[in-house]
């Protein structure tokens, strides 16, 4: 079927409300930032039912369905545009901000140093508890010093525990937080980094219903 409407996109969608058939519907459609193939992804990813939650299934956030190349490259030049380069260290937690942030450190030559979510016990090992809409829970931080410039990478900001309890943990050793760069925000959802001096840069903004996924400027 042809879309003749340019700024929208048809979607074909598992569950009808009425009958539980497929059915069609047209959401806006932003090209943010120039991120054409992350668009079309969100576009095509499935959403799923989790307890009455819209969940977004997608290779980026979730390693499945298949994280294409293509989309992996685009999404990293995006993040690498996003930040100084003028930076010690990127910081990614564990577990869905690690291929992101590696393939960055990979173009950039920055070192990358993994928030674990368990503790090794190394030396100068800074402990930070994180809540997040899900779950509360502790996680790691190794090799970062005082006055280290920082830069975080993740994949999604949603309520935003993980990322603020990171930059309280930071703050705590003394580094300098120069950026932190999201691939996707929720822009629906109130985030804990709201209550901190930080802002956040993400590649696109999104809102997550059961009709599919709007993407807006970020």
């Amino acid at each position: 079927m042809s879309n003749t409407f340019p700024n929208v996109v048809a979607r074909r969608c598992p569950k009808n409300p009425t009958d539980g058939g497929p059915t069609t519907v047209y959401i806006p459609l932003v090209r943010s930032h120039g991120m054409e193939k992350l668009v079309d992804s969100l576009h095509e990813a499935p959403i799923i039912d989790k307890d009455g939650y819209n969940y977004l299934v997608h290779p980026v956030t979730n390693g499945v369905p298949t994280l294409e190349p293509a989309l992996l490259r685009e999404v990293t030049i995006g993040v690498i545009r996003a930040i100084d380069p003028d930076v010690d260290k990127i910081v990614a937690p564990e577990a869905m901000g690690i291929h992101l942030a590696t393939a960055v450190s990979m173009k950039t030559d920055i070192p990358l140093t993994v928030v674990r979510k368990r503790s090794y016990g190394l030396e100068n090992e800074k402990r930070l508890s994180k809540r997040t809409g899900y779950a509360a829970s502790e996680m790691y931080i190794n090799d970062v010093h005082e006055d280290d410039r920082i830069v975080i990478v993740d994949d999604l900001l949603s309520t935003g525990g993980t990322l603020a309890s990171i930059c309280a943990a930071l703050d705590e050793i003394g580094c300098e937080i120069v950026d932190i760069v999201v691939v996707m925000r929720k822009a629906d959802t109130e985030s804990a980094l709201e209550d901190t001096p930080y802002d956040v840069t993400s590649l696109v903004d999104i809102s997550v219903d059961e009709s599919g996924v709007t993407v807006y400027d970020s």
